[in-house]
């Protein structure tokens, strides 16, 4: 069952540190209403994308070599306002206890409702751009998302084939749901890794200030990599403590690990199943780096930049390592969390292979 912020308030006790159902009601107003068709085109829509994921999920297995026997599993066809609430629940209750609540009900509340109307602005943009979604702790055991307007709004606007791009768009999230069910530790770690970084913020904000010289003079002489932060994930890491940036380091390379990994395989299917694949990637990807100075101020401010550069690093990272040992021998890589890469071994693949493959 997922929890909401009611939930969450009764079962810690206190002023939860984000009012939830204030969030998902802001982000409900603010959200853009999707593109205007036909009935009929969107019963079609709704009807193939939950056809479409098991035969996606099929062709990553093929791919992949992962998730032999397990089920094949429909996806759940959403609107905007439905992924909003589903965002909601998992972000309440994957960060329940980690977060402190707020000592006093009158003070915590006010401010719980200022974080819900933020956090309610972000889901509220990003509820027009995530075109799909596995959420591993929603559900009962996770949920794979599909979010038919944006789906049926990107490929207008790409002007590629419908049934095309939702094929591509399912592979990539029957991807990262292979990728938890078929790696039974995988969820555990994301889940305490999670937890051990929020739980630790505090302590990295108090100490921020007795070590601001030393980080400004680390800003100053950083140098830029293919692995490293900038923008606002920049001034976060700039704020750890060591023990949190340990910490930090592994979130950002499993979470880069993931997405490359899924990104490399709606690709690596191949025009077989996608006939247009290459031109649905060159003209996706041009859009990812598209649109007005306020989009791109947003995607700034909110890290959608650096989930862009996710996608890329990882990419690059999963293709080296096939195209050097094969499908086969990149899997080693779900054996444990000791053979997933370090973060700067994402930038340099081939340091990976020499310490585990």
């Amino acid at each position: 069952m997922n929890t909401t912020g009611a939930d969450v308030v009764k079962s810690t006790g206190g002023a939860p540190p984000v009012d939830w159902d204030l969030a998902v009601s802001t982000a409900r107003r603010l959200a853009r209403p999707g593109p205007v068709v036909s009935r009929e085109v969107a019963e079609h829509t709704v009807g193939r994308l939950r056809e479409v994921t098991a035969d996606a999920e099929a062709h990553v297995r093929q791919v992949t070599g992962l998730g032999d026997g397990l089920p094949l599993l429909p996806g759940d066809v959403v609107d905007r306002g439905d992924w909003i609430q589903a965002a909601a629940d998992s972000i309440a209750g994957l960060t329940t206890g980690s977060l402190p609540n707020r000592p006093s009900r009158v003070v915590g509340g006010v401010l719980a409702g200022t974080a819900g109307v933020q956090a309610g602005m972000v889901l509220a943009y990003l509820s027009g751009r995530v075109l799909g979604q596995y959420d591993p702790f929603g559900g009962d055991g996770g949920r794979l998302l599909l979010v038919a307007p944006n789906i049926v709004a990107a490929h207008q606007a790409l002007d590629v084939p419908p049934e095309d791009f939702r094929m591509w768009v399912c592979l990539h999230e029957c991807t990262h749901r292979l990728q938890f069910t078929a790696v039974p530790w995988l969820r555990a770690y994301f889940q305490g890794q999670v937890a051990a970084f929020l739980t630790g913020l505090d302590d990295s904000a108090n100490g921020a200030m007795a070590r601001l010289p030393e980080l400004l003079k680390s800003a100053r002489s950083k140098p830029d990599s293919a692995t490293s932060s900038s923008g606002p994930l920049a001034l976060v890491e700039m704020l750890q403590a060591p023990e949190q940036k340990a910490i930090f380091d592994r979130l950002i390379a499993i979470s880069t690990l993931l997405e490359g990994h899924a990104d490399h395989v709606m690709d690596a299917v191949g025009p077989v199943v996608v006939p247009t694949v290459f031109t649905i990637r060159e003209r996706f990807t041009a859009r990812r780096r598209g649109g007005g100075l306020l989009d791109r101020v947003l995607r700034g401010l909110l890290g959608v930049d650096a989930k862009m550069k996710q996608y890329a690093v990882g990419a690059k990272f999963t293709k080296h390592v096939v195209d050097e040992l094969g499908m086969e021998r990149f899997n080693v890589i779900w054996t444990s969390p000791e053979t997933l890469p370090l973060r700067s071994e994402l930038g340099d693949p081939a340091a990976w292979i020499r310490r585990v493959a």
